[in-house]
């Protein structure tokens, strides 16, 4: 059972699970300067260090993928699991190493954790030189070049306005066919675990004629498939009158309506029927049957939803402050199913040994993955984040081999249904994307599916981005075998 913890902490396609760690690939554009960039944590994250990369690239920097040839290091942290902060800790300190034999080199700390812990790694602990929140990149080429004077610099303004709206993103670790785009900014949830209301601040959302300029863009570059971003994508709303600070175009058609996020989801499925659609993540209590029926009316939209459920026990989520208990829950399950079918994808977060959950609550959380029978899911035990609701109110009394043991027995539930779920897919005749080579083989292809599911193919010459159509022919519970129909 402990070595099930310690290698496996989330049941989902092998080569489609959302990474914990990307460094940036090299970029050589004869540029003065090399920035080198680890992310960590969601895909928020990832998307970030895009933005990062082109706000630098504008101020004479070019992409490594060797730290050791680095100008500039940054570490783009989370502070979602003490685990994530261990480990940018550690890397601080091999980089450290580095600087002790070129000194001029910079070395800085963005995202969730700077905003979280500021000061302290600037003053207290003395490991890095610039300290920089979510909402202040535009500031990272003045704080650098501050630093490399001598002067070492924090920016970790919360902002209530800025959405990035207006940067390209450079495309780091791409495939060259899948790609981000961040819709929204923020979240106005106050989970009592999370601490992303602190450090990335309110929910704003971005000018929607934007998000579709990226869309078109990127399809015009070749991508075949974009994931809207957002902590909660369903509360996406865009007005301007409530957004009077956005940048518009006045040319633009229809800038006078308010945009939900059914209404975004239509118009960036127009720019293209071969232009596949994703987004994460959803929360319960906002996901609306009209998104659903908007999945329904294109089928460039993919059929795949990711709905946290975090506990399967009605008590545990009142203490969690998710707004909507399980009976509440069951039902958006039950209302996915019946207007978007079966066949649907649907994915989880849970959280096992919450603060004074009993046995008899852990075993809700079982009984409700048996009801949904979730595709696969992002599974974590509990670890106390200071500053959260959580940590303020309650005391984290689970016993650590009590966690770790309704973790396992939450993983091979998951386990069992993942492999329950593919095997309903045999058979099958599904339009898969092509995405590349198999990480196994050069023989065999890899695609995805509408559900989200990895599909691996024999390697008959298709390209990246190629649609094909396969029959499903034989399942693991992390991936799916096919073979190509003429």
């Amino acid at each position: 059972m402990e070595n099930l913890i310690k290698d496996i902490d989330i049941i989902a396609p092998e080569e489609a699970q959302a990474c914990d760690f990307k460094t940036t690939e090299e970029e050589n554009t004869g540029k003065s300067k090399k920035l080198y960039i680890e992310s960590y944590g969601c895909q928020m994250n990832f998307s970030d260090s895009e933005i990062v990369a082109s706000i630098m690239k504008e101020n004479g920097f070019d992409t490594t993928s060797d730290y050791e040839q680095a100008d500039v290091i940054f570490l783009n942290t989370c502070s979602i699991r003490e685990k994530a902060e261990q480990t940018v800790r550690k890397r601080l300190n091999q980089f450290n190493t580095v600087k002790k034999n070129k000194p001029e080199l910079t070395i800085g700390v963005l995202g969730c954790m700077a905003e979280r812990l500021k000061e302290k790694l600037l003053e207290e602990e003395k490991i890095v030189d610039v300290v920089v929140g979510p909402d202040a990149y535009r500031d990272l080429p003045n704080l650098v070049s501050s630093a490399e004077d001598g002067n070492k610099g924090i920016n970790t303004f919360l902002s209530r306005e800025e959405t990035y709206a207006d940067i390209s993103p450079v495309r780091l670790n791409s495939n060259g066919v899948s790609a981000f785009i961040s819709i929204m900014r923020g979240c106005d949830n106050m989970c009592s675990f999370c601490v992303v209301p602190f450090t990335r601040g309110r929910e704003r959302s971005r000018d929607p004629h934007s998000i579709v300029k990226e869309a078109k863009e990127l399809f015009e570059n070749g991508y075949r498939e974009v994931t809207l971003l957002g902590q909660n994508v369903d509360s996406y709303k865009w007005s301007p009158e409530e957004n009077n600070k956005a940048r518009l175009n006045k040319k633009e058609e229809n800038v006078s309506e308010v945009v939900n996020f059914a209404r975004l989801l239509e118009m960036v499925a127009q720019v293209s029927p071969l232009l596949r659609v994703r987004f994460s993540t959803s929360h319960p209590k906002d996901i609306t049957d009209e998104v659903l029926f908007t999945i329904k009316k294109y089928g460039n939209i993919c059929k795949y939803i990711h709905l946290p459920v975090q506990s399967g026990n009605s008590r545990v989520l009142e203490l969690m402050n998710r707004t909507y208990d399980r009976e509440w829950y069951l039902d958006r399950v039950r209302a996915i199913r019946e207007i978007l079918g079966i066949e649907c994808g649907i994915s989880s977060d849970m959280i096992a040994g919450f603060c004074t959950e009993t046995e008899e609550e852990h075993q809700d959380t079982l009984t409700l993955m048996d009801i949904v029978k979730y595709d696969f899911s992002y599974m974590f035990y509990y670890s106390e984040r200071p500053g959260t609701l959580a940590a303020k109110k309650y005391k984290d009394d689970i016993p650590l081999l009590t966690k770790k043991r309704r973790l396992a027995e939450i993983i091979e539930k998951q386990a069992t249904l993942s492999l329950e779920r593919n095997q309903l897919d045999l058979g099958k005749i599904q339009e898969i994307l092509i995405e590349g080579t198999s990480k196994r083989s050069e023989n065999q292809l890899k695609g995805r599916n509408s559900a989200n599911k990895v599909v691996i193919i024999p390697n008959k010459g298709y390209k990246k981005g190629d649609y094909v159509k396969v029959r499903i022919m034989e399942c693991s519970a992390a991936t799916l075998f096919g073979e190509v129909i003429s």
